[in-house]
């Protein structure tokens, strides 16, 4: 399948089963996603693998940040949660946004391997990524926040994904402004 065909067939699955890639299968996809564009090669990212407890843990931390007296059953939706965590680090020349960009690229490739591997995989977030409790434990240090988690198990057989719309790229992929472009020729010419 060319990347083309695995970012086509691309679908969130918010229905998995209990199964999930091993920690080595997992390495293998973590690091080629980590291949994205990285200005600088900073590595402002880091992955945290949720299995089992680890998942009661954060529906602990769920619970705590919305007020609730019982844990979230959230994290019990799928075997493995993986935490994509922008790690901020001091740049000149690469401002956070950036940083914040490189970290979610690689969540987004690791969804597609993932997808493409056969495992069913949707980016989960919410108002809680960035409460306290939650980032306690999930242990981010004082240059980090929580983008959200990739929920990952077995698709479902003879489930279908959930409906994506299509996207109407010519509506999408513009050019600058007609002025702008005549300024430059305008320019040019002199």
């Amino acid at each position: 399948m060319s990347a083309l065909d695995a970012v086509r067939a691309r679908q969130s699955w918010s229905k998995v089963e209990d199964t999930a890639p091993t920690r080595e299968e997992l390495l293998t996809f973590v690091a080629a996603a980590g291949r994205v564009a990285d200005h600088s090669s900073l590595r402002p990212w880091r992955l945290i693998e949720l299995r089992g407890a680890d998942r009661e843990v954060l529906g602990a931390a769920i619970a705590k940040a919305q007020g609730d007296s019982s844990p979230s059953s959230k994290p019990l939706r799928a075997p493995l949660l993986i935490a994509v965590v922008a790690s901020y680090r001091k740049s000149e020349k690469v401002p956070r946004w950036e940083q914040e960009a490189v970290a979610s690229g690689v969540a987004h490739v690791l969804s597609l391997l993932l997808d493409e591997a056969g495992w069913g995989v949707i980016w989960r977030t919410g108002h809680y990524t960035r409460a306290k409790a939650v980032a306690k434990a999930h242990g981010l240090g004082k240059n980090e926040e929580l983008l959200g988690w990739l929920y990952v198990g077995g698709k479902p057989e003879g489930k279908k994904p959930g409906r994506r719309k299509s996207v109407d790229a010519r509506k999408l992929l513009t050019r600058l402004p007609a002025a702008s472009t005549e300024k430059a020729k305008k320019k040019k010419k002199k």
